[in-house]
């Protein structure tokens, strides 16, 4: 049976595409929550947002084009503007346009390289990262990454420390290192903050990621941010001035679909090309994605007797008692 998404879930920001995606000559269409919708740009590179739904005939907008920063219809050429109404009919030029005549349009901003969408009016702002804008950190835009899962199995595996060194074993963990040391989350306006000093993985040939050279004792600090429903902040420190960050959101295109985004941010080796990143973050989450997509059910359960918590799953619980307390949860 299809589970039906919570109101307040629809009046979040989320991420739909990166900025590069969306150009000024074509229409973009994509899913959210289960919703249609059509991204373009007018003439003075603003992004806009409606329901991709021609009222005529029904048919998707995004298949259409931009024209007098209107976007045109490819079934019949009805012309909508940035309102969502209706301003050219091409069957029926003199006729008054219908009041009928128009599609639903929503919530649309730009920020960090991405395009954010929000059906209603938005409950919480978005994260705060001024290291994205100073203008001193190399910025890299990874995937994005499709899954077969709900948004909320690939926010939870994202700050799922406990699997790194079964999944990910020479990258982020080692099998002989496996202990989660203690940590302690604390929530505080729909935002779950905790930190943890892992165990250091060395740094491959193919992939010189981090800061550190060598293996090392732990040393690498994850300060994380874990903003509701599917936002996460991730601050990567080596005791020193070397930083990186991981900002990693995930698109509730359906109960059982969902798009990753993960931008990395780093302040050191910025003349490295993207695509050493890029292609470290593609191997990373090729080797999550078989095992989160086999996950039943396809969203995280919010029932506790559901599972097994033990304690080092404390980021697991915590997120499940905030999205039931935030009424996000389905």
């Amino acid at each position: 049976m299809k589970k039906s998404f919570p109101d307040k879930l629809f009046a979040c920001w989320h991420p739909v595409s990166y900025s590069n995606e969306i150009k000024k000559t074509k229409p973009f269409g994509t899913f959210l929550l289960d919703q249609p919708i059509v991204i373009w740009r007018s003439s003075n590179g603003k992004v806009h947002a409606m329901k991709d739904l021609c009222i005529h005939r029904g048919t998707a907008l995004s298949l259409g084009w931009i024209k007098n920063d209107c976007l045109v219809c490819p079934y019949h050429g009805w012309q909508y503007d940035k309102n969502g109404d209706c301003v050219l009919i091409p069957q029926s030029p003199k006729t008054n346009i219908p009041k009928k005549a128009k599609t639903p349009i929503y919530h649309c901003n730009e920020k960090f390289g991405l395009i954010w969408v929000a059906l209603k009016k938005p409950i919480y702002p978005l994260p705060e990262i001024p290291e994205f804008e100073n203008g001193k950190w190399k910025l890299v835009n990874t995937g994005p990454f499709d899954w077969k899962s709900d948004a909320s199995r690939q926010v939870e595996n994202f700050t799922d420390f406990g699997h790194f060194p079964w999944v990910h074993p020479g990258l982020l963990g080692d099998q002989k290192r496996p202990e989660v040391p203690d940590y302690k989350v604390e929530i505080k306006n729909a935002v779950l903050h905790y930190s943890v000093i892992r165990p250091e993985s060395v740094n491959t040939d193919d992939f010189p990621i981090f800061a550190n050279k060598e293996i090392m004792k732990p040393k690498r600090k994850s300060i994380y941010c874990l903003h509701l429903p599917y936002t996460i902040v991730l601050r990567l420190g080596w005791s020193g001035v070397k930083g990186m960050i991981y900002f990693f959101i995930s698109q509730p295109i359906s109960s059982n679909k969902c798009r990753g985004f993960c931008i990395v941010g780093r302040n050191y080796d910025l003349k490295k090309p993207d695509t050493i990143i890029q292609n470290f973050e593609q191997v990373i989450f090729n080797q999550d994605k078989k095992i989160i997509e086999s996950q039943r059910p396809e969203q995280v359960p919010f029932d506790f007797t559901e599972e097994l918590h033990l304690k080092f799953d404390s980021v697991a619980m915590n997120y499940r008692k905030a999205m039931i307390k935030e009424k996000l949860n389905y």
